[in-house]
């Protein structure tokens, strides 16, 4: 199965953001996302989008048409905006927890766009922010860049074309597409809660397999492997079953 992004553009409609001089938050969002959009589409991602016009949904709608979608990652672009002008700067990652496949996705955009030059502000959780809290997949939410300060902007504006490169690469970073769609993986455990799906992972890692935690509406689910032919599969079901797991063979 193909990787599927939701991308949201925050604000819209009535709700502008955080504005500067004229510039307004919600216009700057929908720029990147669907930038952002048709290079991850160029990529081979499934892309799905919150809003791809001036339309306004609260944070919860955003959520819930984010669960509807099925897709299997959500991020949501934001600027950032500081009391005073040109006082702070840089950019940001926002994830409802530490430690989880967010927070590793939200690092590694949040990594490359350091590399292309905003000052880093890290990884910070928001559990209290609705379209991290109610989405049902791993979602991040970036602030990239003061919208009130003009080096940031003057960055997102002569720059846009690297900037939205940089998130990509991020995102291709954490979420490799690799033989996605064509391979095969042997699932080894269903969790509703990430946090014990990630101690399964870790433990099988430990003992030398490549496992992965998915996101399999409702449920959390671990696979190991990522194998061409179900030949392969099978051979490494039969290693897993040995060591003692309960495992199905699907495809990734």
């Amino acid at each position: 199965m193909a990787i599927t992004i939701i991308l949201d553009a925050g604000h819209g409609g009535y709700d502008n953001g955080a504005s500067f001089r004229g510039r307004r938050e919600k216009d700057d969002t929908l720029l990147v996302t669907l930038a952002v959009g048709q290079r991850l589409e160029d990529a081979g991602y499934n892309v799905l989008y919150t809003r791809t016009t001036d339309r306004y949904d609260s944070p919860l709608e955003k959520a819930q048409i984010a669960n509807r979608s099925g897709a299997d990652y959500f991020i949501s672009f934001h600027r950032n905006s500081g009391v005073n002008p040109n006082t702070y700067n840089g950019t940001q990652a926002l994830v409802y927890e530490a430690n989880t496949e967010a927070a590793r996705l939200g690092e590694s955009i949040n990594d490359e766009l350091v590399k292309f030059g905003f000052k880093d502000l890290g990884v910070d959780e928001r559990p209290g922010l609705v379209v991290l809290r109610r989405t049902q997949m791993p979602a991040v939410l970036m602030e990239l860049g003061f919208i009130n300060n003009d080096m940031d902007n003057q960055m997102f504006d002569q720059r846009f074309d690297e900037m939205v490169d940089a998130i990509v690469q991020g995102v291709e970073n954490a979420l490799p597409l690799g033989n996605a769609g064509n391979g095969y993986g042997v699932q080894v455990g269903l969790f509703r809660y990430e946090s014990n799906a990630r101690y399964l992972e870790e433990q099988l890692e430990d003992m030398g397999y490549f496992a992965q935690v998915r996101w399999e509406d409702p449920y959390y689910a671990v696979v190991v492997g990522n194998e061409a032919t179900l030949e392969e599969a099978a051979s490494l079901q039969a290693q897993l079953r040995q060591d003692g797991y309960d495992t199905l063979v699907v495809k990734i």
